[in-house]
């Protein structure tokens, strides 16, 4: 047999290839496998979340235009969206991984990235190194304390925040420029006492110095009627002196956690307290 009749032979006995059988559209895999995605969204939630993160993108425009004191007041009208759209998902039960997730982006737009650009432009741009190192520095911690917020999970107290929370380190540089612009009337703050405020609430974002939760108060039990009456009070002085208000309630909030720290820890020794600050085994 010659060598082209064998070739013939062995394409003639060769069994036809298998045939197979067409998967049905219904019965094909998805090629997402989380089903939380699958199942789709909570529109309400994520449209609030999506509002701060557009006030953090108009911030931005804003600083790198000269608009000082817009952005500033654009990143305080982001602190209100950020401390309600979890209210409102955990009211409707919508409370998601997607969610938290959102949520944290935005927050890194919002009180990461939109702050440092302004105060950059605002008073750091001077200092050349020392000035874009404060605001790189800014937004690179407020990173990190947003990533360790979400990995921390259930580790942490419901009632209190390791480290300085980044949406009032935020507020209190944006409160900062509606002070001098609003209030005292002056164009910049001192720029050397700008930078070195930097400097301290990007390390106090990382620290472990614990901060009071005010996230989980429920508003929607009894209170006593005094209580009413001082909150009522309370949004009446900060409607009349916005300048002033906001700023002293941001800075109080910022001193108050160092202030308890040093006060737990007033027996320890310099070389102790300086250790546990970046500690997660001690306050």
């Amino acid at each position: 047999m010659t060598e082209e009749a064998r070739k013939d032979e062995r394409l003639r006995v060769a069994p036809p290839p298998e045939k197979i059988p067409a998967v049905p559209a219904n019965a094909r895999k998805p090629l997402i496998k989380n089903p939380n995605l699958r199942k789709g969204i909570f529109i309400v939630p994520s449209l609030i979340t999506s509002a701060a993160f557009f006030c953090g993108f108009y911030a931005i425009a804003a600083s790198i235009n000269g608009h000082y004191y817009t952005a500033a007041w654009v990143i305080i009208l982001a602190m209100f969206f950020d401390g309600i759209d979890g209210r409102v998902a955990r009211a409707t039960g919508s409370t998601t991984n997607f969610g938290l997730q959102f949520d944290s982006l935005s927050d890194l737009i919002a009180f990461g990235a939109a702050p440092a650009i302004l105060m950059y432009n605002w008073v750091l741009q001077p200092f050349g190194r020392l000035g874009w190192m404060a605001a790189f520095l800014f937004a690179l911690c407020g990173a990190l304390r947003l990533a360790r917020f979400n990995v921390q999970g259930d580790e942490t107290p419901k009632d209190s925040f390791t480290g300085l929370p980044i949406p009032p380190a935020a507020g209190l540089l944006a409160t900062t420029v509606l002070l001098t612009r609003g209030a005292l009337e002056v164009d910049k703050a001192p720029a050397v006492v700008i930078m070195v405020t930097i400097y301290i609430l990007a390390l106090l974002m990382v620290s472990s110095i614990p901060y009071h939760n005010f996230k989980h108060l429920d508003l929607s039990r009894r209170k006593p009627f005094h209580i009413f009456l001082g909150v009522v009070l309370i949004v009446f002085i900060v409607a009349q002196f916005p300048h002033y208000l906001l700023f002293a309630m941001a800075a109080v909030y910022a001193l108050h956690g160092p202030a308890q720290w040093l006060w737990a820890n007033k027996d320890a020794d310099w070389a102790e307290k300086a250790r546990s600050v970046f500690s997660r085994n001690k306050p």
